[in-house]
């Protein structure tokens, strides 16, 4: 159900590939509370998904940028404004990406080019696109920036490789940066830390069905579905949210507070 909670705010989402994605939820459930924006991807993701149909279902327009180039960047906050017709209200940066991880490489026989290329896609580009929207102004007071992140940023999940160091650095940058984008323009970084979920970068990582399967059992109320983050999205790009900046928000069920629980004992107990 609709509650008009975006009616009239802009933004800009980042990573929508396709169905499975978050972002693309993201969009869908910011377009059906009101809002308008300009969906983003790198031009080699844009020709593998099909942004294109979420573009026609939501009205929106798509403008490719390599959120690692600041020149990009700059181009796609500029247009996106034309385009909205002003500053922009929210943000959602939904990008991941690891060359070792896609390439099999043992976090402990890193390839160090492809490392620096990971953490460049999906942690430095965040603090790309933070400079960039407060270097041109684009940000409305009381705006909100969104990244989706993971526990194994503070817990370590074996496979999860180099992708671990770069969800780390992601938090680092939304708690440095958002404390000058707060004192200066009054506007929220946040991270998201969501459930293990089955999408097209989530599933290119080994052992990835056994992640969801444990967080399952492990987690009180069960994995939170990419809907359901969308969901806590949209909240947080709301004003119900305006005084909350520079968090890591834990999005799974209760997994991160979890010790132990009576299934998973059980399990070992067989």
């Amino acid at each position: 159900m609709a509650n008009n909670l975006l009616k009239g705010k802009r933004g800009i989402i980042f990573g929508a590939l396709n169905e499975q994605s978050i972002a693309w939820k993201v969009a869908q459930r910011a377009h059906e509370e009101g809002a308008t924006f300009v969906l983003t991807n790198a031009p080699i993701a844009m020709r593998m998904g099909e942004i294109n149909v979420l573009a026609k279902e939501t009205g929106s327009e798509v403008i490719p940028a390599d959120a690692t180039s600041v020149e990009d960047l700059e181009n796609l906050v500029s247009k996106s404004m034309e385009i909205l017709g002003g500053k922009i209200d929210f943000v959602l940066h939904s990008i991941g990406m690891s060359v070792n991880v896609r390439k099999g490489r043992h976090y402990t026989n890193e390839n160090y080019d492809w490392t620096m290329k990971g953490l460049d896609v999906s942690a430095l580009s965040f603090h790309k696109v933070l400079q960039t929207t407060k270097k041109l102004e684009a940000m409305n007071e009381w705006g909100s920036i969104v990244a989706l992140s993971y526990i194994a940023a503070q817990r370590v999940f074996p496979d999860y490789n180099d992708m671990a160091d770069n969800k780390s650095y992601l938090e680092s940058i939304a708690r440095s940066f958002g404390y000058h984008y707060g004192v200066d323009n009054k506007v929220r970084v946040n991270t998201i830390s969501q459930s293990p979920t089955m999408t097209t970068a989530g599933s290119g990582v080994k052992g990835f069905n056994e992640f969801i399967n444990f967080s399952e059992q492990m987690s009180p109320l069960g994995n939170a579905s990419a809907l359901a983050c969308a969901d806590y999205c949209i909240s947080m790009f709301s004003d119900l949210t305006k005084y909350v900046t520079m968090q890591n928000l834990y999005h799974d069920g209760g997994f991160s507070n979890t010790g132990v629980t009576q299934a998973v004992i059980d399990k070992f107990g067989e």
